[in-house]
């Protein structure tokens, strides 16, 4: 269960993605800083998606850029920000994380992200990211997610409606047994539902890619949200590709450099970014970084799986101010 805020903030201000300005004076390097790539010369592979050298002085020397540089771990990057969910150092995966390789996960949401580290690093051994990129030209044009979002307040007074898609949960078990993603789609669009959000993780919520490929495929025309634990470009990538108008990312996972990267691809990609938090901390983290569109609340505890209301209706003070 989510609040969601948009616009609603002096330092939430909804705004349309532009491209990025480019610097000629910036050219440091014609090189892509890439995951878990050894550069000549460097002691181990980035656990970052650091920069390009397309971009501003403000990005490329902030401070979370220099601790990269300083030989901090992703981990303790993280923990800094008071993330607690480390990322794992498993075999076959790229990035580095818990050294210990016996550890195991200290909650739901640690488990589903070792997971997910795995899942992602063998998806792209089958379709690298450079042939994802050439495939997304040819994906469907992206609708405004946040567009509908305003035009679904003005039309009838009261906070617009993103209605979920999910065959099951981890704390409910399945939800649906006849499960028909493109079925339920429509009816919740044909009962007013503003944006659609569809589940695409598979072992723990029994969605797929495939189901929000084939929802966009059914004519629905909802702006859809790919509800995924998106912890690496990629994953924006392929959600472009399978008809995706935005992506979920969780404040509580990404530290906040991967954040800002991952919502400046999201305006290549003209993809809104809906940022997900939990409490105090990640919401200050959030409206600290520039161009943030949409921010959730989410009322559940994702380490422990609790829902409590409280937490929406501590942050969610600005519900009519649409402007």
């Amino acid at each position: 269960m989510e609040g969601i805020l948009a616009g609603c903030s002096p330092r939430v201000t909804v705004m349309f993605p532009v491209a990025s300005s480019v610097n000629p004076a910036r050219n440091r390097s014609s090189k892509e800083l890439v995951p878990g790539v050894l550069l000549p010369g460097a002691r181990r592979s980035a656990p970052l998606r650091c920069t390009r050298s397309e971009e501003g002085d403000d990005f490329v020397n902030s401070v979370e850029v220099q601790e990269w540089e300083s030989g901090m771990s992703l981990n303790d990057i993280a923990a800094k920000q008071g993330i607690r969910i480390r990322r794992s150092h498993r075999t076959g995966h790229p990035s580095e994380g818990s050294k210990d390789e016996k550890d195991t996960p200290r909650n739901i949401l640690e488990q589903i992200i070792w997971d997910k580290e795995v899942e992602v690093a063998q998806f792209k051994q089958t379709k690298p990211l450079e042939t994802l990129k050439k495939a997304v030209e040819g994906a469907p044009p992206v609708r405004d997610f946040v567009g509908a979002l305003r035009e679904s307040y003005r039309r009838t007074g009261v906070p617009a409606l993103i209605a979920e898609v999910k065959k099951a949960s981890p704390s409910k078990g399945v939800l649906r047994e006849d499960f028909d993603p493109v079925q339920i789609a429509k009816t919740y669009e044909k009962n007013g539902a503003a944006c659609l959000s569809i589940l695409t993780d598979e072992k723990y919520f029994q969605g797929s890619f495939r189901n929000l490929e084939a929802v966009r495929k059914a004519g629905v025309e909802c702006p859809l949200l790919c509800k995924e634990f998106i912890i690496d470009s990629w994953q924006i990538y392929n959600a472009r590709l399978k008809g995706a108008d935005a992506v979920l990312l969780i404040a509580g996972v990404l530290p906040d450099l991967d954040i800002k990267y991952m919502t400046m691809i999201c305006r290549e990609l003209r993809l809104a970014a809906l940022i997900e938090v939990h409490d105090e901390r990640e919401m200050d983290r959030v409206l600290k970084i520039d161009g943030i569109q949409l921010i959730g609340i989410n009322n559940r505890n994702l380490g422990c799986w609790r829902v409590r209301l409280i937490y929406s209706s501590r942050y969610f003070i600005c519900t009519r101010c649409w402007g």
